[in-house]
């Protein structure tokens, strides 16, 4: 029985709405956001996905759940309002539709309000249970009209709202729950119900800026925990109360406009905000102004539109130069301005007034005058002043300078100090005072943007500039300069060449005449009169120096006056030299290599002459006639007007270095000739025409350039091999220096000599052992003679007392002992100049030697023979010189 049960409650459901006109009734005034009812839509698979749609999209929305709401606040009109809602499979695109029907609630009697104070009751819809019948249609489920809670409620709390109860509460012990954001989700505890009477309760005052809505579910269930009822929608709006005052977005606006606004003119907006219902007459603001400072021209320069917050001007006479800013205090209040009841706060607006160009500028005064040296440039003559009321360093207030007359030349500039705005009159073009004296310049100024409308020029915005030059010394100048003179070449020393004068500009001051010199003159073939200018030659023109580039000489003149200061100015002549046949030709080469057979022994030459056309070529070449073996060897043919073929007469000439003389003549009138030696070296040749024995005739002669090369050669090698010399020589020194840095005879102190030398074996160690022995057993007569010493003991002066310890001294004297030691040590005037360490040790009964010096052998000098230690080298010299030596 149990499956054919399901498959008849498969059978009985039907996805769509639940019938084709839903009817509702609701309050009067709908708030945005509200919920309204649900339309009840069956999906009897769970998994299809429903998009709801409403006709009336600007006045309600369907939510995903079904809960049709409303999209803005809006008062019921008393006629019925309908619409139709949709719904649409997404994935079959089935559609289903049904009107919606509202009906707004009839107004209440006093009976009816008095009952409408009691708790509400709110039931669960009934639906039929099947019984005998297998299938009952359900009826739908009731819309519950909203619940309208004010906000921040003053209690006391819980605060009884409403009570849900089921009819079928009678016949089963039910208990009552709610669900959703409030009850038990975040923020949770805010609505409790009794979970056996149903009263739904608030238990602490709502926040309508914080959640407007509360959506809840209500649930009845038995003691077993099993549904008895569908659970129904309760909708809990919170009713705006004016709380919140108005905050603007900045407690300090700014603003700009410019000076001279039309009344009118846009300035600024300022918004604020009230976290109030802004539908509702708690969000609804108001502005407008409380205060302007300062009050001039008038108390009312701007206005404010009440419910935009937009500033605008009133009144005109908006002058920058006069106020600057205007300060605006704002206020904005709730429930649309009213003073009583609404609720207000204050904002600052700063308008600055913006400049414009209605000052022109204006000179200090109507004449200026300034003063310039001749032919000076960049020069500030004269500084122009101004005065403008426009805002400092904009476009308003910058001055521009424009000459209107008395510069047709364009002589002048005025330029403007961007520190100052003073127009710097300046020159740009060279002034000669001989020609103008004095300029008056016509300047108007302006500014960088132009004059706002209405507004013209002053005649103070032009004024006058009179400039003064002075007169300086100029230079001299040469006319012409560069100054062309054109002359034949070889004109004789103290010839007149020309006259190269100067002229002095200036006119109009009382000065002697010029004086002339010579300023660059390579050749030093002129001189010129220091009084006149006239020019004459020291020496003889020549074409051809390495001083004439292209025929042209040049030299430079320097005329020079008495002013103050003194000028000059410099002039160039230039002489442009005409050729004369002053030079006779020359043969090129002057060496050449030919065989000494007949053929091959063409040797090609060629004639040079540093005169020009018609001077020069084409030249005749000839043999001379002396002596005769020139042409009995030689012959010589021209082959073209420079060149010409010399080669041998005969069929063999033997091999050596022959000089064989070429007549030259050249082509001017009248003819110039010469004879030039050709140096020819006749040689062996191969098949090929070269030389064979080169080296030999080569070792017979050389030539200048090679003994040159070799001498050279010779002096480098020489040099090189005395400065060798030189350093062997500086190095042995240094190392003597080194060695001898102190000299073993002077040096008194002692030393470790290292003689390198090793005995003989035991042969050799026969030791007077006589020598060793103690000081006290040398008898006084032993002791050697005063004047015989050694060259390094100490000189002989009175010996230091120095204390004497006895045999056995007592330990309490160490001490004296010790200073008088350190007395007489001061005090002998022996002691080395440098400090030095002394010992005071006890060994035994005192000395009998005076000095270490006087020690000696217990024999006689007499009875050992020291002449050997002359044998062993200069190291032992000085022993040799003490004990081999004899008296002396």
């Amino acid at each position: 029985q149990a499956p054919i049960k399901a498959a008849c409650e498969d059978m009985s459901c039907k996805t769509g709405f639940p019938e084709d006109v839903h009817s509702a009734v609701v309050s009067r005034s709908v708030h945005g956001g509200q919920p309204l009812l649900n339309v009840g839509f069956r999906s009897c698979d769970g998994n299809k996905k429903i998009h709801f749609g409403s006709s009336e999209p600007d006045d309600f929305r369907v939510g995903e759940d079904g809960v049709v709401y409303a999209e803005r606040s809006f008062q019921l009109s008393a006629e019925p309002t309908e619409f139709v809602v949709s719904a649409q499979d997404k994935e079959t695109q089935q559609e289903w539709q049904m009107r919606v029907k509202l009906t707004p609630e009839p107004a209440l009697t006093g009976a009816s309000e008095k009952d409408q104070r009691k708790i509400e009751e709110i039931i669960f819809p009934w639906q039929q249970y099947k019984h005998s019948s297998p299938l009952k249609r359900q009826k739908r489920d009731w819309v519950i009209p909203p619940i309208n809670l004010p906000e921040n409620s003053k209690g006391p709390f819980p605060q009884e709202l409403v009570r849900i109860r089921s009819d079928r509460d009678k016949s089963l012990s039910l208990r009552y729950s709610v669900t959703g954001p409030g009850a038990d989700q975040p923020p949770t505890g805010i609505f409790i119900i009794n979970p056996i009477s149903g009263q739904l309760s608030v238990t602490k005052p709502l926040d309508r800026e914080q959640i407007a809505s509360f959506h809840l579910r209500a649930h009845a269930v038995d003691v077993n925990g099993n549904q008895v009822e569908n659970p129904i929608d309760i909708v809990i709006n919170v009713i705006d109360m004016n709380d919140n005052r108005p905050e603007f977005l900045h407690q300090v606006w700014n603003g700009t406009v410019p000076e001279g606004s039309k009344p009118g003119t846009y300035v600024m907006t300022v918004t604020a905000i009230d976290a109030d219902d802004p539908n509702a007459q708690n969000g609804m603001l108001r502005y407008r102004i409380l205060s302007q400072a300062p009050s001039s021209p008038s108390p009312n320069m701007f206005t404010i539109n009440n419910e935009t917050g937009d500033i605008i001007t009133v009144a005109a006479g908006l002058d920058r130069e006069k106020v600057q800013q205007y300060t605006l205090i704002i206020q904005a209040t709730d429930m649309e301005g009213n003073p009583t009841y609404g609720l207000s706060n204050t904002a600052t607006a700063v308008i600055a007034v913006t400049d414009v160009n209605d000052n022109p500028p204006e000179f200090t005064a109507m004449t200026f005058y300034g003063e310039v040296p001749e032919n000076r440039m960049d020069v500030i003559v004269a500084n122009l002043t101004v005065t403008d009321k426009d805002q400092p360093h904009t476009p308003a207030w910058n001055a521009m300078y424009r000459l209107t007359g008395g510069d047709p030349t364009g002589r002048f500039t005025i330029l403007t100090d961007p520190n100052s705005n003073d127009g710097l009159v300046t020159v740009v073009k060279p002034i000669d005072f001989e020609t103008n004296r004095m300029f008056v310049l016509t300047v108007a100024a302006e500014n960088q943007v132009p004059l706002a409308k209405g507004i013209q020029h002053p005649p103070q915005s032009t004024a006058t500039v009179s400039i003064t030059v002075i007169d300086v010394n100029e230079s001299p100048y040469f006319v012409p300069n560069p100054k062309l003179v054109r002359q034949e070449e070889g004109l004789m020393a103290g010839s007149m060449l020309t006259t190269f004068t100067a002229q002095d500009p200036d006119r109009y001051m009382q000065q002697t005449s010029l004086r002339y010199s010579k300023l660059s003159d390579p050749a030093n073939w002129l001189k010129i009169d220091p009084v006149n200018g006239q020019i004459t030659t020291t020496a003889v023109l020549d074409r051809e120096s390495i001083y004439v580039q292209n025929n042209m000489y040049n030299a430079t003149f320097l005329a020079s006056d008495n002013g103050i200061p003194p000028m000059s100015g410099t002039g160039t002549l230039q002489i442009y030299l005409l050729d004369i046949n002053d030079n006779a030709p020359q043969v090129h080469p002057k060496e050449a290599t030919t065989c000494e057979t007949l053929q091959p022994n063409a040797i090609n030459i060629t004639a040079v002459d540093p005169d020009i056309d018609p001077n020069a070529g084409p030249f005749a070449f000839e043999l001379p006639d002396t002596p005769a073996s020139i042409k009995r060897n030689w012959t010589i043919v021209r082959i073209s007007g420079d060149h010409a073929q010399l080669s041998l007469r005969i069929r063999f000439l033997e091999a050596g270095i022959y000089d064989v003389p070429i007549v030259i003549t050249d082509s001017g009138n009248p003819h110039a000739s010469s004879t030039s030696l050709l140096k020819v070296k006749v040689c062996q040749c191969d098949l090929n025409g070269d030389c064979t024995d080169v080296d030999r005739i080569v070792g017979a002669g050389l030539g200048t350039g090679a003994i040159i090369a070799i001498l050279l050669c010779i002096i480098i090698l020489l040099i090189l091999v005395l400065m060798f010399v030189v350093w062997m020589k500086r190095r042995d020194k240094e190392r003597q220096a080194k060695q001898l840095l102190i000299d073993p005879e002077d040096d008194v102190r002692d030393n470790i000599l290292k003689y390198d030398e090793e005995g003989g074996g035991e042969e050799d160690q026969d030791y007077d052992l006589s020598q060793l022995q103690q000081p006290d057993t040398v008898e006084p007569d032993a002791i050697k003679p005063v004047g015989i010493r050694r060259l390094d003991e100490r000189p002989i002066h009175a010996e230091p007392q120095y204390p004497v310890r006895s045999a056995a001294p007592h330990p309490g004297d160490i001490g004296d002992f010790i200073n008088e030691g350190l007395k007489a040590a001061d005090n002998d005037p022996t002691a080395p100049p440098y400090d030095s360490l002394l010992v005071f040790d006890y060994e035994g009964s005192g000395s009998t030697a005076g000095s270490l010096s006087s020690l000696n052998s217990s024999s006689s000098g007499g009875e050992q023979d020291y002449d050997y230690l002359n044998d062993w080298g200069p190291r032992f010299k000085k022993l040799a010189d003490m004990y081999g030596g004899g008296d002396d």
